[in-house]
């Protein structure tokens, strides 16, 4: 299986990096081949909506979503993992989120696997329900089958998710794909 792991945190050694290593390392163990696009780190551009790629064609923008592309729309799955920022995804992320547009037609309705993978510091449930609507909307929207969520509550430094049995979590479940 061919898997996309996009990554939002700013900080490299951050809490849902850590997730998204250790859900890296059960896939590769598993025999799956991985392709890592941490968000933060490269220059994607958000959507301008000048429309020219018509859901379905070439972006106007070159920038490293070119790299992104081709692994977007070979993947069998993607995992998004993101930290939460007042309530919602990281705005890295956002924008490789939003570049979707491009691919919208290569992308929807294929027979693709998700999961997400979230960390946020505060302890309330109804805290991660934003991103959580926000994942099931949009891999809804695109048919794709969500086959696991991590949600990492009260973790806020970094590395202190290794403090708990989450990196355990997204290990496990990268080993189950």
């Amino acid at each position: 299986m061919k898997i996309v792991v996009l990554t939002g945190s700013p900080r490299r050694n951050g809490n849902s990096a850590y997730l998204a290593e250790q859900f890296i390392k059960g896939a590769k163990e598993r025999g799956h081949e991985v392709f890592r696009f941490d968000c933060a780190f490269r220059h994607v551009a958000p959507c301008r909506a000048c429309n020219s790629c018509g859901m379905d064609g070439p972006c106007v923008i070159k920038d490293d979503f070119d790299e992104l592309r081709p692994h977007l729309i070979e993947a069998d799955m993607v995992v998004f993992a993101t930290p939460m920022y007042y309530f919602g995804i990281s705005a890295q992320m956002k924008s490789v989120i939003d570049r979707f547009y491009a691919i919208n037609g290569q992308i929807k309705g294929s027979p693709k696997k998700a999961a997400l993978l979230m960390t946020y510091a505060d302890t309330a449930k109804k805290e991660a329900e934003p991103i959580l609507s926000h994942y099931r909307t949009l891999t809804e929207y695109l048919g794709w089958t969500s086959v696991g969520e991590v949600i990492a509550p009260g973790v806020w430094t970094a590395g202190s998710v290794k403090s708990t049995g989450y990196g355990d979590e997204a290990y496990r479940l990268g080993k189950s794909i």
